[in-house]
């Protein structure tokens, strides 16, 4: 049945076709799965497949003031981006937490897009405006979601896909970089960047020309896939699901994000943040590979031998990839060196598990 509340994007009728099962993905009607998780999976990892990805935002600033507000609101140092180049970040809420992570891409000196997750759209939008609103920047700052749409090509034959549909050849494209260009004649930003570790593109196309692109891809033999496999292959990678992993009461000291969190410029919640750095965090984002059986889940108590409580698995699932169950917990951070055994309790009983690194993938 229809559902009028949930949001659909322009590829929805696309997916009826193809018998998508469809659910509620951050208020948007969306594809969980086409042939099964398992299937999908595996073709991500050994061919090509594609995700609709369209319910994710897009905003733009621009102005002479742009890189001071991104430089502001963001933990990692936007100033050592180049035109083409992609940056993953994210915004401190001013309490040490995180209003979001996203992609930082630099269309030209004065000119960014920003990529936000769809559950954080409308709290993004307004964090930012709340930043700029009195006039002290100098910068226009628009919202382009509903104009864009979004599909994730995904898989170590996805140049072999796209390449016959462009202008110009993806395949020198670098990792973490963008182009404009062509696909079908149709003007579009095609980036070398994704969410499932098997490599390939995320093609940005103007709504009305979504459903021609999709339909070649199609045509030429590249299968769609469901968000359902697109959450296992990340966990296999270790990335983090904002509202999982990492949300308004996570640091990104204690998130493993401090890659992206650069001291050397000022930005909201610096200080906070160093100190959680200098005194080390109390807990910490790691990764933990099941020894006996069983799947951890999100909610589920990480807890010693002697059964004391330490930890909560944040993401988890029965890896596709490897035949084992994985999760991804917040550890305290006694309990969180790699190799340390540990277990998960599942139903009632504390099954064993292994802390390592990210990714599980190797």
């Amino acid at each position: 049945m229809e559902k009028p509340d949930l949001r659909k994007t322009a590829l929805y009728e696309k997916h009826l076709e193809l018998g998508a099962k469809m659910v509620d993905y951050s208020g948007f009607e969306m594809p969980v799965s086409y042939d099964g998780l398992k299937v999908e999976h595996a073709s991500v990892r050994e061919k090509v497949w594609m995700f609709d990805v369209s319910h994710m935002g897009e905003f733009t600033i621009k102005g002479e003031d742009a890189l001071e507000v991104l430089q502001n609101i963001t933990t990692n140092d936007v100033s050592k981006l180049n035109d083409g180049k992609i940056q993953y970040s994210c915004i401190p809420n001013g309490k040490g937490g995180i209003v979001d992570d996203l992609l930082i891409y630099r269309m030209s000196e004065e000119s960014y897009m920003l990529v936000v997750n769809a559950s954080n759209m409308d709290k993004d939008w307004d964090f930012i405006l709340n930043k700029i609103k009195d006039g002290a920047y100098n910068v226009t700052f628009e919202n382009k979601s509903d104009g864009l749409a979004l599909i994730a090509l995904q898989g170590p034959n996805a140049t072999d896909a796209l390449s016959p549909l462009m202008s110009v050849n993806p395949e020198d494209l670098a990792y973490y970089t963008f182009i404009s260009a062509e696909i079908l004649g149709v003007k579009c930003i095609v980036s070398a960047t994704g969410y499932t570790g098997a490599g390939g593109y995320e093609l940005y196309i103007p709504v009305e020309h979504s459903g021609m692109v999709w339909s070649k891809l199609l045509e030429n033999g590249v299968t769609p896939c469901g968000l359902g496999a697109r959450d296992t292959l990340r966990m296999e990678m270790g990335f983090c699901l904002y509202g999982n992993d990492i949300d308004e009461t996570t640091n990104a000291i204690e998130a493993g994000l401090g890659w992206i969190t650069k001291f050397s410029k000022d930005f909201t919640d610096k200080s906070l943040l160093e100190e959680v750095k200098a005194e080390g965090p109390s807990r910490r984002l790691k990764g933990l590979k099941m020894i006996g059986r069983g799947i951890p889940r999100n909610g589920y108590e990480v807890v010693t031998q002697s059964g004391e409580v330490v930890g909560q698995v944040t993401s988890g699932t029965m890896s596709p990839t490897l035949g084992y169950g994985i999760g991804m917990a917040y550890i305290n951070s006694e309990f969180s060196k790699n190799g340390n055994k540990l277990s998960v309790r599942i139903r009632n009983k504390n099954i064993e598990a292994e802390v390592v690194m990210f990714p599980f993938l190797k």
